[in-house]
């Protein structure tokens, strides 16, 4: 059964857990931990990829915004020397919050949730 084919009631709520986790795990990325933010969505989806279909996808999900964002924001660093990469930043910044706390409320519904503005690397 693949991940389009699960209906909200059908999925499990440790498995919402878990995806609602791997959401919630990259504002580990806040902390004086580097790259947190891509390497705990990254280990979620990696431990519960085989048995739990909605926490993977909802996993590397989470992985690609991540990763998406980390470019935005390097690209923002760099375009600090013309001033406006500043803006960029503080949007960047509220963006990655809201967006990952919406994400992880759709996830603990059992919602299917696709970020913004994300590149999909890992498929």
């Amino acid at each position: 059964m693949t991940t389009s084919e699960i209906t909200s009631s059908e999925i499990p709520k440790p498995e919402r857990t878990w995806a609602m986790f791997a959401h919630l795990s990259s504002f580990l990325g806040y902390t004086c931990i580097p790259l947190a933010s891509i390497v705990a969505p990254l280990i979620i989806w990696q431990i519960k990829k085989e048995d739990m279909p909605f926490a993977s996808d909802q996993g590397k999900e989470c992985l690609n915004f991540q990763i998406s964002m980390l470019i935005y924001i390097i690209i923002s660093g760099i375009l600090t020397l013309i001033l406006i990469g500043f803006a960029f930043l503080v949007i960047l910044y509220v963006l990655n919050i809201i967006l990952t706390i919406i994400a992880a409320i759709k996830a603990n519904e059992g919602v299917t949730y696709r970020y913004p503005l994300t590149m999909r690397f890992v498929k």
